[in-house]
């Protein structure tokens, strides 16, 4: 993935890793949440934690968070994995509700959370 695209396909984003800014590995992208008014990306859903699947925590983050680093061909997320382990966090049956009628009290979790490290979307 080029780093000079503007546009990129959600299909490429998916599996795309995600960095600290340390340089240590912490999860990948599995999936994104799209506003369906506007159509923009609202959230990257990154699995972190368990491994081979098991004991995987969602982390919905906020777009605006990520940084695309071409040298490390994935996102760099400025926060520490401690920071990433207090962050709000689902499972997937959790995050079916994200979306939902009644998005308000999960959004508002993660939003609150990331505000000190990123301004929220508009």
């Amino acid at each position: 993935m080029a780093s000079d695209h503007k546009l990129i396909l959600a299909s490429r984003v998916e599996h795309t890793p995600v960095f600290n800014e340390d340089g240590w590995l912490v999860g990948h992208i599995k999936d994104l949440s799209i506003d369906r008014e506007t159509g923009q990306v609202e959230h990257a859903i990154m699995s972190f934690g368990g491994f081979l699947g098991v004991g995987n925590r969602l982390h919905p983050l906020p777009w605006s968070i990520l940084r695309y680093d071409a040298g490390q061909k994935g996102f760099i997320v400025p926060l520490s994995r401690q920071e990433l382990e207090d962050a709000p966090h689902y499972d997937a049956n959790e995050l079916e509700e994200f979306g939902g009628a009644t998005p308000d009290v999960k959004l508002a979790k993660v939003f609150d959370y990331y505000g000190q490290f990123a301004a929220p979307p508009i």
